[in-house]
C-alpha cells in the first residue's frame, strides 16, 4: 500500500473515483501479507498487486464495478483442485480481499493519509470489512487526531484506541467489535493498517562494503544513515542517493540518536578504537539487529574487550558476529546480500536453510 499511495494520492486530489482492493486476511501459503493493495483508476490504469498475478484479473473487474458506483465487496480467493482454470491461488493458500471505491465524498481522510505517509508521519487507517457497520467505511487515526467515521460513535472510540496501540507497534490486522465498539463481541470486523515511519538502518564505517549494505538497506525500505569519523570516506558521492552520510565519531553519533525495536545497526568499521565504544553503546539500547564485521578471531578479541568494558553476557549475546549468513560471499555486494538475509531471517523467524531442505508452508502464517 505504501508503494502505490503516491499514485492514489494524485487520483484522489483530481477527484477521480478509483477502486481499491486490499488484502485483509490470509491463510496458509498466501503470496502477499495483509495490507497488500491493488487499485484500478482512470483509463483502466492498474497499480499494485494483491497476489502476484493469480487473482488480479478477477480483482480488476471487482475494482471497476465498485469504482463505477457499486457497493464495497469482500471476496475470498483460494485454490481449487477440481478446476485448474478457476480463479484462485496456485500456491494453495487463501486470501480475503476488501474492494471499495475511494472518493473525497466516501473517504474524506484518504488525501491526508497519503500526505502523512509521504511525510513519514505515523497514521493508522481503520476500515470496516464485515458486519452491521457500513462495509468500506474508513477512519484515519493519528496520535493526536482522527478523520472520518465507521458509522457509530462508540465504534469510532474503541477503534481509535486500538488503532493508536497498533500504530505504536507498526502492526496491521483484523479486529472485532460489537456494533457500538463492545470489546467482547465480534459482529463488526475492522481492518487496521498502520503506516509507521520506515525503520532505520545505521551503518558505521564508510568502506566499500558499507555502500553495498546501504544500497540493499534502501531497497528493503529502511531509512539508511552511514556514519564514519573520517571525512575523506564519509562523503555523499560514495553512497546511493537518498542515503544520509554523517562524518562523526560513531559512538558519539549513536549516543545522540534515537533507536527502537525496528532499528538495524551494522558495524563495519573493523577497528577496535571505533568498534568497542560504538558496540558498548549499541548493545545497551533497543535495536532489532546489531551485527559487526570481522573474522572469528576479530570477534573473539572484540568480545573480550567488550566484556572488559563492562558488558554482560546477556548484552553480548545480542551481537551478530561475524555478520551475515553463510552464503560463501566474497564481494561487497555478496556480503550485503548475506547481511540482508540475516536481517530478514531474524525479523520473521526464518531458519536461513534452503527451502528445499524445509517442510511446511513456504509463507507461514504471521501474527500481526
Amino acid at each position: 500500500m505504501r508503494d502505490v499511495l503516491p499514485v492514489l494520492g494524485r487520483w484522489y486530489a483530481a477527484g477521480v473515483p478509483f477502486g481499491l482492493a486490499t488484502v485483509v486476511e490470509v491463510s496458509r501459503s498466501a503470496p502477499r501479507d495483509p495490507g497488500a493493495a491493488m487499485a484500478v483508476g482512470p483509463d483502466e490504469e492498474v497499480v499494485g498487486s494483491v497476489s502476484g498475478g493469480c487473482v488480479e484479473g478477477a480483482v480488476f473487474e471487482l475494482a471497476q464495478e465498485v469504482a463505477a458506483g457499486g457497493e464495497a465487496r469482500l471476496e475470498t480467493f483460494g485454490y481449487s483442485d477440481e478446476d485448474a482454470f478457476a480463479v484462485g491461488l496456485t500456491c494453495g493458500g487463501e486470501i480475503t480481499v476488501l474492494v471499495r471505491a475511494v472518493t473525497p465524498g466516501r473517504d474524506p481522510g484518504f488525501g491526508a493519509v497519503a500526505d502523512s505517509v509521504a511525510a513519514g508521519e505515523p497514521v493508522t487507517v481503520a476500515t470496516v470489512t464485515d458486519g452491521p457497520a457500513p462495509r468500506g467505511a474508513a477512519l484515519a487515526v493519528w496520535p493526536d487526531r482522527t478523520l472520518g467515521t465507521l458509522g457509530a460513535s462508540g465504534l469510532d472510540v474503541a477503534v481509535t484506541d486500538d488503532a493508536r496501540g497498533e500504530l505504536a507497534l507498526g502492526a496491521t490486522g483484523l479486529r472485532h467489535y460489537g456494533p457500538e465498539g463492545q470489546r467482547r463481541e465480534d459482529a463488526v470486523s475492522v481492518f487496521l493498517q498502520s503506516f509507521a515511519p520506515p525503520p532505520r538502518m545505521l551503518v558505521f564505517g564508510a568502506i566499500d562494503y558499507a555502500a553495498a549494505v546501504a544500497r540493499i538497506g534502501d531497497f528493503l525500505g529502511y531509512r539508511v544513515t552511514v556514519c564514519d569519523a573520517r571525512p575523506v570516506f564519509a562523503t555523499p558521492r560514495r553512497f546511493p542517493e537518498g542515503v544520509e552520510v554523517v562524518p562523526q565519531w560513531p559512538h558519539r553519533y549513536l549516543r545522540r540518536t534515537d533507536t527502537d525495536e525496528r532499528t538495524v545497526i551494522c558495524v563495519l568499521t573493523h577497528d577496535p578504537k571505533f568498534d568497542v565504544p560504538l558496540l558498548t553503546e549499541a548493545l545497551r539500547r533497543p535495536a532489532a539487529y546489531i551485527g559487526a564485521m570481522g573474522s572469528r578471531r576479530t570477534h573473539a578479541e572484540r568480545a573480550e574487550r567488550l566484556a572488559e568494558a563492562g558488558l554482560t553476557e546477556s548484552e553480548l549475546s545480542r551481537l551478530r558476529s561475524p555478520v551475515g549468513l553463510d552464503l560463501g560471499a566474497r564481494t561487497p555486494e555478496e556480503v550485503a546480500v548475506s547481511v540482508a538475509a540475516e536481517i530478514v531471517a531474524l525479523r520473521w523467524g526464518g531458519s536461513g536453510a534452503p527451502l528445499t531442505a524445509t517442510e511446511g508452508a513456504v509463507h507461514p502464517r504471521r501474527s500481526s
